[in-house]
């Protein structure tokens, strides 16, 4: 079970990291990535940085419950 645990803190690790890099900045946006295919696409840019925001949010969560749990069973 603690291998299990580890594995999917690996995966969540990976998600975390991911999920933040690919956030943009305050300024920038989404649409300085795609090299200004915002203005073409609408609305998607900003519906993805939601996304990235709503999976770094669930993943952090997941992190530090299993990182807890792991600790707790070590």
């Amino acid at each position: 079970m603690l291998f299990t645990l580890k594995v999917v803190h690996i995966i969540v690790c990976i998600a975390l990291i991911t999920g933040v890099l690919l956030q943009s900045g305050k300024s920038a946006g989404l649409g300085a990535i795609e090299g200004g295919a915002s203005s073409v696409f609408g609305d998607e840019g900003r519906q993805l940085d939601q996304i990235l925001s709503k999976v770094t949010t669930v993943a952090a969560i997941l992190f530090m419950i299993l990182s807890l749990t792991i600790a707790y069973l070590q």
